[in-house]
């Protein structure tokens, strides 16, 4: 196992999954008295672990057709655009 990549990947995903509307989401089902905490830890354990496997899946297949360096370059576009989005609609 490449532990370094392990680490990089668990870290980037941890932090950006901090504060954002599925850590919110989570929140809210556990803030309700009547529902096991349990349940909602695993529903929404559940969902990271399948739309990450998606995210591995599709970009598996992707890398098929396009070379590592265009897919970080769309990427890094891709966030930068994301980022002025979020400045103009605010």
């Amino acid at each position: 196992m490449e532990y370094k990549v392990l680490f990089t990947v668990f870290l980037a995903v941890f932090l950006a999954e901090l504060g954002d509307k599925t850590q919110l989401a989570t929140m809210l089902f556990a803030a309700d008295k009547e529902v096991s905490k349990l349940t909602v830890f695993i529903g929404a354990s559940l969902a990271l672990i399948i739309a990450s496997g998606i995210g591995v899946l599709a970009g598996s297949a992707i890398s098929e057709y396009i070379s590592e360096k265009h897919l970080q370059y769309i990427a890094g576009i891709g966030f930068i655009t994301i980022g002025f989005w979020t400045l103009i609609k605010t």
